[in-house]
């Protein structure tokens, strides 16, 4: 007898008119709350599609302008400026770029000097100099800088200070943008791409700062987080699925866990500014210390991923482990916690991310202090990317509003890529039982 057949003789049997309208209008309402539930999952996606546009939108809208730097681009002729090859540093650099920038302009007064300078950035001349002693051969002849403009200048060059404003509402004055328009006109000033975004670290003048300084605290910060949590994270996790005893301690243990895992950020923050900064003495805005605490952070994380992949393989291959002779830690590190291994890279990943994005923690152990150079190491000070936009988000100099932007869309496009490094791993070498 075929499925139809069963069917039908099942309804019959049961005394029920599956073809009255009653039993029609019952079917058509389960129809429509299918359909009303398929509108609501579509109107719930699109919302939050929608909010995240207008997140990255607005951010997008706010910091693409500070991808790229007004800068002057002026020759130098150092071969006439008498530099000692054996003592570059010593020489007057702020002399030399001075007369080169007055080069541009012969035709200036002595009292119109002082506003033109104030176009360029006050740092011109080191830059000129670290260049000068990155290559020592063009002290020979004519050489070609860029020494980026004032952030007044940039912003009047990007559009955020507009002309028609009345003077006294401005930081950059008529005369100055006279100036602004003569260099214009002579071809001296461009607007290229802005790598000092990436390889600069922070200033208190917008056109210098950089993100080479928090990116590198970043780094060594999750590099000392991984260091910690995934090897204790991993062996914790072993021990309570695989060893311990199941009573009242390993159950507290396992519900404390849990409870650490919704702790906010902010607590990891005071037990490392009272035990690593407190107790132990450790350096003040150190990654070292940073470490530790977004190590503290991400543990329980770890350990209930982890857990959850143990359980998850098989118990058949644990048995034919055993079977054949293997004792129970073989079973566990040849067998299991390999074929586990996929998803807790992927957990320890997320969690790494998680861990980046975190600012309260850091700012608690003081890594959002005014660092000038990247770290070399986990012992120097530093800052993070979270707290260097807290930093450029508190200051109150224009240039750094669309930089605050910019260090977003930086984080976001670092958080994006860890976890779509997540989403590989799981789908290259994740197995299905």
């Amino acid at each position: 007898m075929s499925s139809a057949a069963i069917t039908e003789t099942m309804r019959s049997n049961s005394g029920v008119n599956w073809h009255s309208d009653e039993m029609k209008a019952r079917r058509k309402a389960r129809y429509a709350a299918d359909r009303r539930l398929q509108v609501y999952g579509m109107i719930a996606i699109a919302f939050a599609l929608g909010f995240l546009a207008i997140l990255v939108g607005s951010l997008t809208l706010t910091g693409y302008k500070a991808f790229t730097q007004t800068v002057a681009t002026v020759e130098i002729d150092l071969s006439q400026a008498k530099v000692d090859p054996a003592n570059i540093g010593e020489a007057d650099w702020r002399g030399i770029v001075r007369n080169a920038l007055r080069a541009q302009l012969p035709d200036l007064s002595r009292s119109d000097e002082r506003k033109f300078f104030e176009m360029f950035t006050s740092s011109g001349q080191f830059l000129v100099r670290d260049a000068v002693v990155a290559d020592p051969s063009r002290l020979k002849g004519v050489s070609t800088f860029t020494i980026p403009m004032a952030d007044p200048v940039d912003q009047l060059a990007k559009g955020e200070i507009r002309r028609d404003v009345p003077e006294s509402q401005r930081r950059i004055n008529d005369q100055q943008i006279g100036l602004y328009d003569q260099l214009v006109s002579k071809g001296i000033i461009s607007t290229p791409f802005n790598w000092g975004l990436f390889f600069n670290a922070d200033s208190r003048f917008p056109e210098l700062a950089g993100l080479a300084g928090a990116i590198s605290g970043s780094f060594w910060s999750l590099l000392v987080c991984f260091a910690i949590s995934f090897p204790i994270g991993i062996a914790a996790a072993i021990y309570l699925e695989e060893f311990a005893p199941k009573n009242r301690v390993t159950d507290l243990i396992e519900v404390n866990i849990n409870n650490l895992a919704a702790v906010p950020s902010v607590v990891f923050g005071l037990l490392g500014l009272a035990v690593f900064l407190g107790w132990l003495g450790l350096p003040r805005s150190a990654p070292l210390v940073g470490g530790f605490v977004l190590a503290l952070m991400t543990l329980p994380t770890l350990i209930i991923v982890t857990r959850v992949s143990l359980k998850s393989v098989p118990s058949s291959i644990r048995e034919a482990a055993l079977g054949i002779g293997a004792s129970k830690h073989e079973a566990i590190f040849h067998h299991i916690l390999p074929l586990a291994m996929p998803t807790v890279m992927t957990g320890s990943i997320i969690s790494l991310a998680r861990a980046l994005g975190e600012t309260a923690p850091l700012l608690l152990i003081g890594m959002n202090a005014f660092i000038t150079s990247p770290p070399d190491g986990v012992f120097a000070a530093s800052t993070a990317l979270p707290t260097q936009i807290y930093i450029w988000a508190d200051s109150p100099e224009r240039g750094f509003v669309s930089r605050t932007s910019a260090a977003i869309l930086v984080l976001l496009a670092f958080l994006v890529l860890m976890n779509g490094i997540a989403i590989f791993l799981r789908q290259r070498f994740e197995r299905r039982w």
